[in-house]
């Protein structure tokens, strides 16, 4: 049986990171990007070899969608290298920021680097990505919870995660001919340093979390990658077209 191999945008911390080790614990051979820390990368790298799989890290920016066709193209010249062919089977499209301005607050600048970051790199990556996905691939989106509910400050980020949602429906009606499913991922609020670790360091945002969460905690970067990976096994290929919230019950 081949090697299964996933590219993860933005797995060099976070949610990505977790999501990357869980996939090599099944196995999976890991090509990842990050944004500015080698540093973290090459950690990772370090992390999933231990688990004996292969990982490689390349740099992307992706606030700059031009820079897909770039990366996808380094990315089939390390596949045909390494692995005999430029051909995988999962993409998780992972990366992003955090903007929390009011809808008074924001600027077109704001706005259009949200645009660029979290709907249109998506669109981009994922259609250069496409002729190299083996039939029968998996694509993940990865959404908020935010979509759902609504917390001021965060308009326009919720508003680029709803597109992504709408994208992740049209990819399984459009590439179902292929045996590729897709679906989305919507975490709730994680303690991690996206939008600068308030959900880690915040204790009084925590306490609100906590406080309307069935589950009764704020959700850690652990919560996330084993369903991702569940995605990209055997178990879950009739699910497709779905949205996954996994925010602990938060306010329903």
């Amino acid at each position: 049986m081949s090697t299964k191999i996933a590219i993860i945008t933005g797995a060099s911390r976070g949610l990505g990171k977790d999501m990357a080790l869980n996939l090599a614990k099944d196995g999976v051979h890991i090509v990842f990007t990050y944004h500015s820390n080698k540093a973290k990368a090459d950690e990772v790298i370090t992390e999933i070899e231990r688990l004996g799989s292969k990982a490689k890290a390349f740099q992307y920016d992706a606030s700059n969608p031009i820079s897909a066709e770039k990366l996808i193209s380094q990315v089939s010249v390390y596949l045909k290298k390494h692995h005999g062919n430029t051909r995988f089977d999962f993409l998780i499209n992972n990366a992003g920021t955090g903007l929390y301005k009011t809808i008074e607050e924001t600027t077109v600048q704001d706005f259009d680097e949200m645009l660029k970051i979290h709907l249109k790199s998506v669109y981009f990556l994922t259609q250069s990505a496409l002729p190299l996905m083996k039939d029968g691939g998996r694509i993940i989106n990865i959404s908020s919870g935010l979509t759902r509910f609504s917390f001021p400050g965060s308009s326009a980020y919720a508003i680029m995660k709803g597109g992504v949602e709408v994208f992740t429906r049209y990819l399984a009606k459009e590439l179902g001919t292929r045996k590729i499913s897709a679906n989305v991922v919507a975490p709730g609020a994680i303690a991690t340093d996206f939008g600068g670790g308030t959900n880690r360091f915040n204790e009084e945002k925590r306490a609100l979390i906590s406080s309307t969460t069935a589950l009764g905690r704020v959700g850690e970067a652990a919560d996330i990658g084993g369903v991702v990976a569940f995605l990209c096994s055997a178990q879950a290929g009739w699910i497709n077209g779905q949205r996954i919230e996994l925010s602990g019950g938060m306010l329903i």
